[in-house]
């Protein structure tokens, strides 16, 4: 069972029929390109999974960020349809790093499936690995009945809503990181959201930087990045534009001590909201 990354040779190698992938593949000013690039070609079985549709709730204006976690309850039912099982070794990728895959990563993983990886390097290390492309598009069966009863809403792990922010971000047994490019969090660029800068307290370790030519850093690399912050691994809360890619720093922070720090799912484009 793989719970974080997983190399192509390594997901080549299994039971198609024990194992489920997703394509995550999103471009934030192309809503429409994933399914598009997805359609032209895609790992073998693969299914596709919409940021904005399948990975996110409604945005409630003057309420939510940009993409707020989903009713995790209907999110399982959902999941379950496409045949998922207790034994099923989940692969989710992109074309980003891991940059969105990892968002259905900690989904699952807060579901209770720890059977979850991100394929390492994404569809281009699939490629370059020689392994073939499936072109068109895969839809589930509809099961008779539900095949994910182990999926279990109330294990969600640590997360943070606004006012335990307001709280944490001064209190020095929390610390809480920005997953941000460094010139989105010192509010030098914002191509996105209407706000530019960071929740004050935050401390900047932009989710990139987990990477080395596309693949994640070794485990010895990124204990060495995540030195500096606190001890207790759910006193760590991660946050990012949105939500998203705040979930690759989780990964790579389970990588390197197998341990699951906070989200703070609504993140900087709910912080902004008016309140």
């Amino acid at each position: 069972m793989k719970t974080t990354i997983m190399s192509p040779v390594e997901f080549a190698a299994l039971d198609p029929a024990d194992t489920l992938v997703f394509d995550c593949r999103h471009d934030l000013f192309r809503p429409g390109f994933g399914r598009t690039a997805y359609a032209a070609g895609h790992l073998p079985g693969a299914y596709h999974l919409h940021l904005d549709h399948d990975l996110s709730g409604k945005i409630i204006p003057g309420t939510t960020g940009r993409h707020p976690l989903p009713d995790m309850t209907a999110f399982a039912d959902f999941i379950g349809g496409f045949g998922l099982t207790a034994r099923t070794q989940v692969l989710c990728y992109d074309d980003k790093g891991g940059g969105i895959a990892a968002r259905l990563w900690w989904m699952m993983r807060s579901l209770g499936h720890d059977a979850v990886a991100v394929l390492n390097g994404g569809i281009r290390a699939w490629e370059a690995a020689g392994y073939d492309l499936e072109v068109g598009v895969n839809n589930p069966e509809e099961p008779a009945t539900s095949s994910a009863p182990h999926l279990a809403p109330s294990t969600l792990l640590r997360t943070c809503d606004r006012a335990l922010i307001d709280v944490l971000k001064d209190n020095p047994e929390w610390r809480l990181i920005d997953s941000r490019t460094a010139p989105r969090f010192r509010g030098e660029q914002e191509p996105i959201d209407p706000v530019a800068g960071h929740i004050p307290g935050a401390v900047n370790l932009p989710w990139p930087e987990n990477l080395t030519e596309g693949r994640f850093k070794t485990p010895a690399e990124l204990k060495i990045r995540f030195a500096d912050l606190v001890d207790e691994a759910d006193h760590n809360v991660f946050y990012c534009g949105s939500g998203v890619t705040a979930c690759h720093n989780i990964l790579a922070y389970n990588i390197a001590f197998g341990k699951m720090p906070g989200l703070y799912p609504g993140s900087w484009s709910e912080w902004i909201v008016e309140r």
